[in-house]
């Protein structure tokens, strides 16, 4: 099994997309679409804030009837951000992922943001990962 700094290093894209807890969500929601994202970091400089998710802007702004140029992305983001290790094996991400209810993971080294995976990255792994144990095994079973 691999680790979240092996997956990170797999990754075409591993730009960390954020925002600061200033803009409107409004300007939130044209980042994920131009990043084609499901969510994004909230740094305020360097340090992490937050997470915002299309999730929260359906729940909190949508379904609440606000204003998305109106609204400030600190106001509806997730502050209690669920954070993993680089050291952390894919299988404990999939775990936290699981357990909190989560499609992104932000994986900070001490206090430093390093990366985030979402769900597909981890997935797409696991299933690397078992296509190359079927064909070991069916070599085996060849020889």
């Amino acid at each position: 099994m691999h680790t979240l700094q092996q997956i990170l290093k797999q990754k075409e894209n591993d730009d960390i997309w954020s925002v600061p807890p200033t803009n409107t969500v409004f300007e939130a929601i044209q980042v994920m679409a131009n990043k084609r994202a499901g969510a994004l970091l909230v740094m305020d400089g360097a340090k992490l804030e937050g997470i915002i998710s299309e999730r929260d802007y359906a729940r909190e702004v949508i379904l609440k009837g606000r204003s998305s140029k109106k609204t400030l992305v600190g106001e509806i983001m997730s502050s209690n951000v669920i954070t993993v290790a680089p050291t952390d094996s894919v299988q404990n991400a999939l775990e936290v992922m699981t357990r909190h209810h989560i499609r992104h993971l932000p994986i900070v080294d001490d206090t430093t943001v390093v990366g985030v995976v979402s769900i597909g990255d981890l997935v797409k792994d696991v299933i690397s990962v078992q296509q190359t144990t079927i064909e070991q095994l069916e070599s085996y079973i060849r020889t």
